[in-house]
């Protein structure tokens, strides 16, 4: 497989005169996504095999399943605070081979505290993969084609989605948790093989240019306030899906789904891996702030479907849902790049703690709602939190002109990234 570097061509040009080349670059993005966040959701769908396993409440199983979310969002500053000079694809693949062995060992517990504990010790290990790759494709590809590729890692988290929740609830149907674990812990593995051998070794994280005191990148990033709103865009992007999808399987439970059936339910995600990748066409054509209230807008209408009692139209609301948070989600972490210009392994830090710190929340605080109030009600509060996030995207109504900006200079720059 070839490398996926593109500062070596002389002109950043050069690179997009080869659109086949770009094709078999962004479905390697894809697939390296797809390894790396398999783990993340996979569990959801055997949420109720695994409440039944270890005999608590739903609140408290979905938690410790989604108890990765808060290593990924620790994992995220981390990076960002540390990472500065770390070689990307040493970083990445060595994340993802250690993430097999939390992962394996997953498949020999049975007790609540041990499980959540190895969820946070995977998150660790997805998130500081992810991280380092955002750099990575922000930093290797000029500001025209970072949003492809960021939509393309995008993509493939969406294909983690759907078959990584169809695998795991095959596999534990048919073999038992244990080897649905181990299964999962062979792809771990799968991915740092691929990391190996496609990613280009990087000298360090950031430019010369961007070697400034640490609390003065971190000022520099959270200081910008449409990063602030990026930033509290992405907190209720996952808030939203972690606590739709997570909880919706009970749902589909009452409306007489089997656990196999539960897997096949996740298909709602395939419209997705066809709408994900129009990411940065929407935000050429439209601008990110009108792109992302146009895409919520979608998702709003996806959940309020979801109080039907029809199972078909519970399953539509579901698509819509899908393809209404991962298209706002590629939109914004597009965003991260084009604001943050030279701090991009801050931001993306930044951006994933919020990011993950949003599902984290969104588990702990709908799962108590769906417990105490019902399904319902759940719903309503989802819907609050996409119109709140449609009003954080009002301020990066601008944006648009800035990446138009950004994209000429690109071409204009011979190392392929963005002046300042």
């Amino acid at each position: 497989m070839a490398n996926l570097d593109h500062a070596s061509p002389p002109a950043s040009i050069s690179v997009l005169a080869n659109p086949v080349a770009d094709r078999w670059h962004f479905g390697i993005i894809a697939l390296i996504a797809f390894l790396t966040l398999v783990d993340l959701f996979a569990a959801q769908a055997i949420l109720p095999s695994l409440q039944r396993e270890f005999g608590v409440s739903r609140a408290t199983m979905g938690l410790a399943v989604n108890a990765s979310t808060f290593g990924m969002a620790a994992a995220g500053l981390a990076v960002g605070i540390f990472g500065r000079n770390l070689d990307r694809r040493n970083g990445i693949w060595i994340s993802l081979a250690l993430l097999a062995v939390p992962t394996v060992l997953l498949s020999t517990t049975r007790e609540i505290a041990t499980f959540a504990g190895l969820r946070v010790a995977q998150g660790l290990c997805m998130a500081t993969a992810f991280t380092l790759t955002m750099a990575y494709l922000s930093e290797r590809f000029p500001a025209e084609r970072a949003t492809g590729a960021l939509a393309a890692y995008v993509t493939g988290n969406v294909a983690s989605n759907l078959f990584g929740r169809i695998l795991s609830a095959a596999v534990a149907d048919l073999g038992g948790l244990s080897i649905n674990f181990q299964t999962f812990a062979l792809l771990n593995l799968a991915g740092a093989a691929l990391v190996w051998t496609t990613l280009k070794r990087t000298e360090r994280m950031m430019s010369d240019r961007a070697r400034r005191s640490r609390s003065g990148n971190w000022r520099s990033v959270l200081g910008n306030r449409r990063l602030q709103s990026v930033l509290a865009i992405g907190f209720l992007i996952l808030f939203v899906f972690i606590g739709t999808f997570t909880y919706v399987n009970f749902r589909l439970v009452e409306l007489g789904l089997s656990p196999m059936q539960l897997g096949l339910v996740y298909l709602v995600f395939l419209p997705s891996l066809f709408t994900t990748p129009l990411g940065g066409y929407i935000a050429r054509r439209l601008g990110a702030g009108a792109g992302i209230v146009l895409t919520l807008l979608c998702a709003a209408l996806g959940l309020v479907a979801l109080l039907s009692s029809s199972l078909a139209v519970v399953l539509a609301g579901l698509a819509m849902v899908a393809v209404g948070t991962f298209l706002a989600q590629a939109l914004a972490t597009s965003q991260v790049g084009h604001i943050a210009e030279t701090e991009k392994a801050t931001a993306s830090g930044a951006y994933l703690a919020s990011y993950y710190t949003g599902g984290l929340f969104g588990s702990l605080v709908i799962g108590q709602i769906y417990d105490r109030f019902g399904w319902s009600t759940s719903v309503l509060m989802l819907v609050a939190m996409v119109v709140l996030a449609m009003f954080f995207a009002v301020p990066l109504r601008a944006m648009r002109s800035g990446y138009r900006n950004g994209q000429e200079t690109a071409l204009s720059n011979r190392d392929g990234e963005p002046h300042p």
